[in-house]
């Protein structure tokens, strides 16, 4: 069973993504809030999975809500659900620690396919969303290429590039023939060289760097 919360604002959209998910088997809304202050305060006490969280709510914003999530649960699996689609907004919030950043027009078997993507270890984004993300990155390449290397070693980048693609933790050890274990120790290796707490942030920080 899926555990998801949904910070949103809007009582029809809230209360229709609550009766998606507990419509829906093995997956169960545990709490939909209608700001963060409410959400953070049930956060400590609460076993979630996955949030579903809005940019533009009242209050503390989405984005700095992720911030303060992921200091009360780290591991915690944030996707953002928002209109926004301009770059530097995606951006911000992967940078705070967001898994996932899809729009509120994704199709509902479309959401309930990234609530699980998510809780696997996958970072799903629309279509839309990774070509601005690829174009920033191709952007910022050119400009980055005499920075750091992190020393990141070669199979390293190659984890690194596949996290950035999308691809959770069983898919990269089939495509690059290695076992599960060896592909988290790498990743683990890849957090303390970029000096990161989560997939996003190293595939957030990887494309601001230049390294992928």
């Amino acid at each position: 069973m899926i555990s998801v919360a949904i910070v949103e604002d809007n009582k029809t959209i809230r209360e229709g993504l609550a009766a998606l998910i507990n419509g829906t088997p093995d997956y169960s809304c545990v709490g939909s809030f209608p700001d963060c202050e409410k959400f953070l305060a049930f956060l400590p006490k609460a076993n979630i999975d996955v949030v579903l969280m809005d940019i533009g709510l009242p209050g503390i914003s989405g984005i700095e809500g992720v911030k303060k999530a992921k200091e009360i649960n780290s591991q915690l699996n944030i996707l953002m659900l928002t209109i926004y689609e301009e770059s530097s907004v995606v951006f911000e919030a992967l940078c705070a620690g967001a898994c996932g950043y899809l729009v509120k027009k994704t199709p509902p078997s479309r959401l309930l396919e990234a609530i699980r993507d998510i809780y696997e270890g996958g970072s799903p984004m629309s279509s839309h969303i990774a070509r601005q993300i690829i174009s920033v990155f191709q952007q910022k390449k050119s400009f980055n290429g005499h920075q750091s290397t992190y020393d990141l070693t070669q199979r390293e980048k190659e984890v690194l590039n596949l996290l950035s693609d999308g691809y959770n933790y069983q898919e990269i050890a089939d495509k690059i023939f290695i076992s599960v274990d060896t592909v988290r120790h790498h990743i683990r290796n890849i957090y303390r060289k970029l000096h990161v707490h989560s997939q996003s942030e190293a595939v957030a920080k990887a494309i601001r760097k230049g390294l992928i």
